[in-house]
């Protein structure tokens, strides 16, 4: 609670029986772009907070000045890998893995504040109020994603908010086109069920940075459509999988695995500001590719219209091939939002991913240098071998968990 120009602000629990439409109001509000500029509206479909109900803690704030809401915050907490060490009791000579190192970290997701209140701190006390239900939560650390070019943002969390410049993924954004994706003959893709998915993702994955130790909700989710994994064609099919255990004791030379989450079911997305001229190009490229689909043309959905995309999460693999096998994936991701009538599909990974010359993309839709900054909140670590965290090196490989994008 505090005072500004003579009016009161409290921050407090979002009611979602009460003020579903004013958070919505506010969200448009702030999201409508500079004058003759494109601009991405978000609809959430009628829940606010539908970006972070599927982590296993979450929480919205609002900041209120008479009856009026002037800003939002939502949060989430989790437990993610933070590091890697030896097991303590380990036979030196046979000894060839590592284990994950965990903590509990917190997410800061769709910061906004009206228009008509900025410049009064407002921002700043929703954050500090969020830091504070993550410390009673037991969060250890607090990071927050954002443009690098969101000047505004980036010094509200770095020199007010004390967050420090951490990681710079890439956001990669492929269109789904009217034809569909050919897949190459000498790759097979295999659905795996739930459980085989855990049981890879923990045996080859568990150590990646911000890999979520509760992995087998996010499988077991609604919203994960499934985990596929590509392999040589003729090493395993559907019908001679031997399940996850067995491939990995004996697994082919390359092989990659994705699983697809439909976001679509959450929010939808809308590009406005685009010129007559454009639209009506990107409406004749549509037109050709379903008249034409032999020719594989790119063409452009419907971007100013709103739209789903499904986002893929948990890449990974390993041999020379890996690359290849990670586009065949792609590929087959493409179609299965082709068929959910999706327009775009998306991924996030690691800037240095060995994996990522691998994903098709756009780059007039993608961001090539995600920002995301971090918070150590506290002194005392669950697990201190990895020191303070906020000061560690990036790796090659990053786990972005679908219920935060």
């Amino acid at each position: 609670m505090g005072e500004e120009y003579g009016r009161t602000v409290v921050v407090r629990e979002f009611d979602p029986n009460k003020e579903s439409e004013k958070v919505e109001a506010v969200e448009r509000i702030c999201e409508v772009g500079p004058s003759g500029k494109l601009s991405l509206f978000t609809d959430l479909l009628g829940d606010p907070i539908c970006r972070v109900r599927h982590s296993p803690a979450f929480c919205m704030l609002v900041a209120e000045i008479g009856d009026e809401i002037a800003g939002m915050i939502r949060g989430c907490i989790k437990t993610v890998t933070c590091g890697k060490k030896l097991p303590r009791n380990r036979n030196k000579s046979q000894f060839t893995e590592t284990l994950p190192v965990y903590t509990k970290v917190a997410y800061i997701l769709g910061l906004r504040v009206s228009p008509s209140y900025r410049r009064m701190g407002i921002g700043l006390k929703l954050v500090n109020a969020m830091e504070e239900w993550f410390r009673g939560n037991g969060a250890e650390y607090s990071y927050m994603a954002t443009e690098k070019d969101n000047l505004a943002s980036v010094m509200l969390f770095t020199d007010k908010c004390g967050y420090s410049k951490f990681r710079t993924p890439s956001i990669l954004v492929n269109p789904v086109f009217a034809h569909r994706i050919s897949i190459s003959q000498k790759i097979s893709v295999i659905q795996l069920g739930p459980s085989d998915a855990e049981k890879l993702y923990r045996r080859r994955f568990a150590t990646t940075e911000f890999f979520p130790r509760d992995i087998g909700s996010i499988l077991n989710n609604r919203l994960t459509i499934g985990t596929f994994l590509a392999v040589p064609r003729g090493s395993f099919s559907p019908d001679t999988w031997p399940g996850s255990d067995l491939f990995l004791s004996d697994p082919p030379e390359s092989w990659a695995v994705i699983s697809v989450w439909n976001c679509k079911e959450v929010f939808t997305l809308e590009v406005r500001g685009a010129s007559r001229v454009k639209r009506t190009l990107a409406k004749t490229t549509r037109i050709v590719d379903r008249a034409l689909p032999f020719l594989q043309l790119p063409s452009i959905p419907n971007f100013f219209q709103p739209f789903g995309f499904h986002f893929m999460y948990g890449l990974g693999g390993q041999g020379a091939e890996a690359a290849k096998m990670v586009k065949a994936l792609c590929g087959h991701a493409h179609n299965l939002a082709k068929e959910h009538g999706c327009g775009a599909v998306v991924t996030e990974v690691s800037s240095c991913e060995p994996l990522k010359l691998g994903i098709p993309h756009w780059k007039m839709l993608s961001c090539a240098e995600d920002l995301w900054c971090i918070k150590r909140l506290g002194e005392d670590y669950s697990d201190g071998s990895v020191g303070d965290w906020t000061k560690s090196p990036p790796g090659l490989s990053i786990f972005v968990d679908p219920r935060e994008f």
